[in-house]
């Protein structure tokens, strides 16, 4: 699945404190008019929809400022994506998005009805979860160091001649350890995406954070295989539970599958 570009964000709207703006969450597909309480970013905002066709975009009042992505904004903002896809397949939209006016929402939704439509069409009953897989790193090295030869090899030669070892060989030792790790890591690796393809629609791989991270990685799931993909998660974790650490979580909106990007007015 690759991301869609719509159009290019050159600003989330100027600073300041005028009412009458707009904070959009995601787009859903509606005609009739939704509520779905005061649950909106800037202390409970009242979270309802503006319509265009069959098209709606859930917004909250707002004064026009660039919000900062503080813990309880944020928060604040996944918690409104979670609380409409319950019910309904959602295009979330970037944390911050914020239009001038309810005119300007609707202008948005008219200009890009069809690829908004033909978005909405691809992530039908579609979410997402995401899956950090982490590594116990001695664990995994004492193990390479039982189990292959030349590691074990060279690292009993290092420790019975301490005082004589060579720079060389040690050099050789870490090299030998890292190429090790490197290709454990990426059989890991293929081992999980292995066993979720069949029970994900598709998946996105992230960068990994820090030193003990393998795998960052979203994977969008037909709701129907909710349950599937839960119990394919498990498997895959009691597998290698003796050196991995498996950090599930979701259901999410599908928000490493679609890439919507805003050409907002600027400021005169």
């Amino acid at each position: 699945m690759t991301d869609i570009p719509l159009m290019e964000n050159e600003s989330q709207g100027p600073a300041g404190s005028i009412d009458g703006g707009k904070y959009v969450y995601c787009i859903i597909r509606s005609e009739r008019q939704l509520e779905f309480g005061s649950i909106g970013i800037g202390g409970g905002q009242r979270v309802f929809t503006v319509a265009h066709r069959d098209l709606a975009a859930v917004v909250s009042d707002t004064p026009i400022v660039i919000y900062d992505p503080t813990r309880e904004n944020v928060l604040a903002h996944e918690f409104v994506n979670e609380t409409v896809m319950r019910e309904f397949t959602v295009i979330p939209m970037s944390f911050g998005t914020v239009f001038r006016s309810e005119e300007d929402v609707g202008e948005l939704l008219r200009s890009t009805y069809q690829a908004f439509s033909d978005v909405l069409d691809k992530m039908q009953d579609k979410i997402e979860f995401g899956l950090k897989v982490l590594w116990d790193r001695e664990k995994v090295v004492s193990n390479l160091e039982r189990e292959n030869d030349e590691i074990r090899r060279l690292k009993d030669e290092i420790s019975r001649h301490t005082a004589s070892s060579t720079y060389f060989a040690r050099m050789q030792l870490g090299r030998l350890v890292e190429g090790a790790l490197e290709e454990l890591s990426t059989r890991y690796v293929a081992d999980v995406h292995d066993a979720l393809k069949r029970v994900a629609v598709a998946s996105r791989s992230n960068k990994p954070i820090g030193d003990r991270m393998i795998l960052n990685a979203a994977f969008l799931v037909d709701r129907a295989q909710e349950q599937a993909f839960d119990e394919r998660v498990k498997e895959i974790s009691r597998r290698y539970e003796e050196v991995l650490t498996f950090k599930y979580s979701g259901p999410w909106p599908p928000y490493n599958f679609v890439n919507i990007k805003l050409k907002l007015e600027k400021a005169d």
